[in-house]
């Protein structure tokens, strides 16, 4: 065991602490063929969506989305105006996919437009006062704890924009980041059923549910595990109805989907994440490889959530990289709030394999006694 030295921001030593040699500098290897990875996004363009042409009627995917919204407050009809807009704007119907759950949609339209954006902003704050008590005790100083908080809500900033509150994957990614806050040992109802109402506004947070639950069967919880399962459950009886009702409404003429097979690699998913984040706003050379440390940082807490939050930024990164297309960058809303407080642990992190790297002590023999 390498010589453990004295936390700078952590209450305690990070996970890194009293790694042997090989590992840690193994750890580091690993960290810094992220960091190189991530440099990739420099060379990956985005697309913004979809430009709307003078004489035309196409659209953004959120000038789709409030358009619904507005159809279904004076039509009521939910599938049959997704249909309209969807065609209107040149968009696909075809698979089912291509319509959103109507859960959002539904809620915007019952609610004036000043209360759904103060019910975003409340769950925005709740969500970060939720990982602020969860956090706090992990760090020794005041610095660290507002850290913390800045991080989180620059992870969350896309939240705060009020003409971005149509987008599901901003509501689902929030939701995420509160049951990963919420989850404690023995405590998994509430996480579930936050889960789960996630993947009803966005059917990827589905992706969540099945993260949680292999992580909780890893971990021997199985009464946990087949929480997340029933909830998993319920998502596709919601999802096979919502199939049935698009199909209602859909014609063998609809334009069909171009598939969900983007292939647009790590440099697309980390460029997504920045541009998801606060980090938007920094020069790409430092942003890429500022979001692979705020990844790498989770590893660093030792406390049980981490790893499911590493896992689950594992997930969606490696769903941007292998799915998403060049316009579906707003994906990355669905890890944004969690990702950016893992910075963090980074220095703990980093001094802890550094410290196990350089470590040259030995224990030698010199006499034995019988």
């Amino acid at each position: 065991m390498s010589r453990t030295p004295a936390p700078l921001l952590l209450r305690s030593p990070s996970r890194a602490a009293g790694l042997p040699r090989p590992r840690a500098r193994l750890a580091l290897a690993g960290i810094a063929a992220a960091l190189l990875l991530s440099l990739l996004a420099l060379a990956t363009p985005l697309s913004l969506g979809p430009a709307a042409l003078p004489g035309t009627d196409r659209r953004t995917d959120l000038d789709l989305y409030a358009a619904i919204v507005e159809g279904v407050r004076w039509q009521g009809h939910y599938y049959l105006v997704a249909a309209d807009a969807l065609r209107s704007g040149s968009y696909p119907l075809r698979p089912f996919l291509a319509f959103r759950l109507p859960t959002l949609a539904m809620l915007q339209a019952m609610l004036p437009p000043f209360l759904v954006v103060a019910l975003l902003w409340a769950l925005a704050l709740a969500t970060a006062l939720a990982w602020y008590r969860r956090l706090a005790p992990a760090f020794s100083r005041l610095s660290g704890r507002l850290a913390v908080v800045v991080l989180f809500l620059g992870g969350s900033l896309a939240a705060w924009q009020a003409d971005l509150s149509p987008f599901h994957e901003l509501w689902a990614g929030l939701l995420i980041a509160l049951s990963l806050a919420l989850q404690r040992p023995g405590r998994w109802l509430e996480p579930v059923a936050i889960g789960l109402a996630a993947a009803v506004i966005r059917e990827t947070a589905a992706l969540y549910l099945v993260v949680m639950t292999a992580v909780a069967l890893a971990e021997g919880g199985r009464r946990e595990a087949t929480g997340w399962a029933a909830a998993l459950g319920l998502f596709a009886i919601v999802l096979a109805v919502h199939a049935h009702a698009a199909g209602l409404v859909t014609r063998p003429l609809d334009a069909a989907s171009p598939g969900w097979s983007g292939l647009e690699g790590p440099g697309f998913a980390v460029r997504a994440l920045v541009t998801a984040t606060v980090l938007l706003g920094v020069p790409m050379p430092v942003a890429a490889p500022l979001a692979a440390l705020a990844v790498a940082g989770w590893a660093g807490w030792r406390d049980p959530v981490a790893v499911r939050v590493l896992a689950t930024i594992g997930a969606y990164l490696v769903l941007l990289a292998l799915f998403a297309r060049a316009d579906n960058f707003y994906w990355a809303l669905m890890i944004a709030p969690i990702a950016l407080p893992g910075l963090a642990f980074v220095p703990d992190l980093l001094r802890d394999l550094a410290a196990g790297a350089l470590d040259r002590r030995r224990i030698t023999v010199r006499r034995v006694v019988r």
